[in-house]
């Protein structure tokens, strides 16, 4: 068809070709790939007597199905509330009732559908200030965590690229990661030593799917903060997915929706390497050799993790910066505050001060100045 029907979507004759396929399988839920109005969805539900489900609806139920933090839940319920509000004329004819009105007239009143629109904005507004308290307190944590600059990397992909596997391997960590979409919907944070002793934290993150409803973006988009904040990010892909290049696309475009800074270095993780067939596992080693931010590897297997980590210990040192501080004698608790973040490279002691040479991040820089020692 040229265009969907506004009442239907699909054109009578693919009507009744669905409803009788339907009923012949005894199907009792239909999912449709795209965005659905609130009378599409009524009616096609009436014509088939069935649950149906769009685009939207569908990641909304995985979601919830995933949440398990207070922030998580709080999250999908205001995204489900947002899209719940267009959808009341689905429950069709209760919602067209009028209450009756005040005095003795009487009046118009306030129609079901209109208390039921009061309700939803009242739960908002309610879910909206909770979600507020927690922002608060993730900001007061990131400000705290900044105390103790470790450097931060962000772990980003498409969902089920692999992203809370290739957590564990890195951590030894035991987060949920299963073969399934959306098995992370709350950040997870852990610190990493590094094999030249420098500490990171190590941050896991929702997976990006395309055509993400915009509910969803801006109800999530507390949750991938950390990306933000990020000194290096991890683009995680399944490499053996036939939709790779697709999802790396989506993947992008998200990141520069949710603000990234382009000047944030990133490695592509080519992930799921022994998922691809001996012919094809080759040609995909020898393109991603050419590319020096590009890395090949299995999570599952470990195949290709020490190669990984030198990576992202180079990519952290090379956002450090060397200088050299000079520090008189009174100053003592500023010098044992650089050899505790073992940032010192260099120190000579003269007659007057110290002089500390440091390799040293601008964070771990931006924390000194703030420590009154």
């Amino acid at each position: 068809m040229r265009k969907p029907q506004p009442g239907t979507l699909f054109g009578s004759g693919k009507l009744q070709e669905l409803k009788t396929r339907i009923e012949a399988d005894e199907i009792g839920l239909v999912l449709i790939d795209g965005p659905v109005t609130p009378v599409q969805q009524r009616n096609l539900e009436k014509e088939w007597g069935v649950k149906l489900l769009d685009r939207t609806g569908l990641i909304l139920e995985i979601f919830a199905d995933r949440a398990a933090t207070r922030e998580g839940v709080l999250q999908v319920e205001l995204a489900a509330l947002s899209y719940q509000r267009t959808r009341l004329v689905r429950a069709w004819t209760h919602l067209e009732r009028q209450r009756g009105g005040l005095g003795f007239v009487g009046g118009p009143g306030e129609t079901q559908i209109e208390a039921d629109r009061r309700a939803i904005d009242d739960a908002i507004m309610r879910i909206r200030r909770q979600l507020e308290k927690v922002v608060k307190t993730r900001a007061l944590h990131r400000a705290s965590r900044a105390k103790v600059p470790f450097p931060v990397v962000a772990l980003v992909g498409y969902t089920n690229a692999g992203k809370s596997t290739l957590f564990n391997r890195l951590t030894g960590a035991d987060v949920l990661a299963k073969d399934m979409l959306f098995a992370t919907l709350d950040p997870t944070m852990r610190g990493v030593t590094l094999t030249t002793g420098q500490k990171v934290i190590l941050s896991d993150t929702v997976g990006f799917i395309s055509d993400l409803p915009h509910q969803l973006v801006a109800a999530f988009r507390a949750t991938l903060e950390e990306v933000l904040s990020a000194d290096l990010i991890l683009h995680v892909r399944d490499i053996s997915h036939p939709d790779t290049e697709a999802q790396s696309e989506d993947v992008e475009t998200i990141l520069q929706e949710l603000g990234v800074s382009e000047d944030t270095q990133r490695l592509e993780v080519w992930n799921k390497i022994d998922l691809l067939p001996p012919e094809d596992r080759d040609p995909v080693e020898t393109l991603a050799a050419r590319s020096p931010d590009v890395l090949t590897l299995s999570a599952w297997t470990g195949a290709g993790m020490d190669r990984l980590v030198e990576a992202i210990t180079e990519a952290v040192d090379g956002v450090r910066t060397e200088e050299t501080l000079t520090l008189d004698f009174a100053a003592g608790r500023k010098r044992a505050w650089l050899h505790e973040h073992r940032v010192v490279t260099d120190e000579v002691q003269t007659e007057e001060a110290w002089e500390v040479t440091v390799r040293w991040t601008t964070s771990q820089r931006e924390a000194f100045e703030r420590f009154e020692g």
